[in-house]
């Protein structure tokens, strides 16, 4: 008789600091990460039949590429079908880094553990910090944060390597713009965690001017839709999602703004992403 287990795992919304969570830095400095995982799923099923024999599927609803952590979901996912649950975060991070992609390991933390992160990196070593922001700071946050995806391609392996090689050449600007983006790490968590949404409004403006510092081709696609509506007050802080230079986009509505945002995005046939947060992580069944 066959066997099959199946493995979930959330992608997640990349609040602040992220860059931050990628080696060298962790060893140089460290790093600082704010996250949230959310209602979007990759997903991975090992199946043995009764010779024996292995077969392995994934699937992720989030096109790879989308700026959502989804490589990251995927092979969390994947480890834990084939290997269990126990430290599927790190074997997925391995195994990524074994196929030569530049990342951090923030994606792979917030698929395993689920709800809000606050992640300290340190050498090759992750610190969860205590962080559960209260009842009205998530609604405040699901109600005003619009997620849309542009559609326009990219590799985040790219960004990253472009970024490393000007921060291993010691370009002042990019080590400028990364502590820039740990900070706001800092701020967003204590806005969260005390419901006080003027600092994640500050924060969300910090790592915009961090990544820009960067490189400011990773905001560059979605300026000519988002600056008139920071413009116009539509808007009260922005990011993209992941590396940037494409895929999504996170939209910080003012006060009942939504629809007006929303209907910004799809002018520009941005496609809406509706989320919520997803509080349990990773998830594997066997029978």
């Amino acid at each position: 008789m066959a066997r099959e287990i199946e493995a979930r795992a959330p992608v997640r919304l990349d609040l602040a600091g992220g860059w931050t969570d990628v080696p060298p830095y962790t060893h140089d400095v460290g790093g600082e990460v704010v996250n949230c995982a959310i209602n979007i799923y990759a997903r991975a099923k090992l199946t043995i039949d009764g010779n024996e024999k292995l077969n392995v599927t994934y699937s992720c609803d989030a096109p790879v590429g989308s700026g959502l952590g989804t490589t990251g979901a995927i092979n969390v996912a994947l480890m834990a079908a084939i290997k269990g649950q126990e430290n599927a975060e790190e074997l997925a991070y391995q195994f990524e880094a074994l196929l030569g992609n530049t990342g951090g390991r923030q994606d792979q933390w917030a698929a395993k553990n689920g709800g809000f992160n606050h992640l300290m990196f340190i050498g090759d070593n992750v610190e969860p910090l205590p962080f559960e922001p209260p009842r009205s700071a998530r609604f405040w946050l699901q109600k005003h944060l619009v997620v849309a995806n542009s559609g326009i391609p990219h590799v985040s392996g790219e960004l990253h390597d472009r970024i490393w090689k000007r921060y291993a050449d010691g370009e002042q600007e990019v080590i400028d713009g990364l502590m820039t983006i740990r900070l706001a790490a800092r701020k967003m968590a204590k806005g969260l965690d005390q419901d006080r949404r003027n600092f994640v409004i500050e924060a969300l403006q910090d790592v915009c001017n961090g990544v820009d510092a960067l490189d400011p081709a990773l905001h560059a696609p979605f300026r000519s839709i988002v600056d008139p509506l920071c413009a116009s007050g539509d808007v009260a802080g922005w990011k993209a999602l992941g590396a940037g230079g494409g895929g999504c986009v996170a939209l910080l509505a003012g006060h009942g703004r939504q629809d007006i945002v929303k209907e910004a995005c799809e002018n520009a046939n941005w496609e809406i992403i509706e989320w919520d947060f997803d509080d349990e992580g990773l998830v594997v069944n066997a029978n």
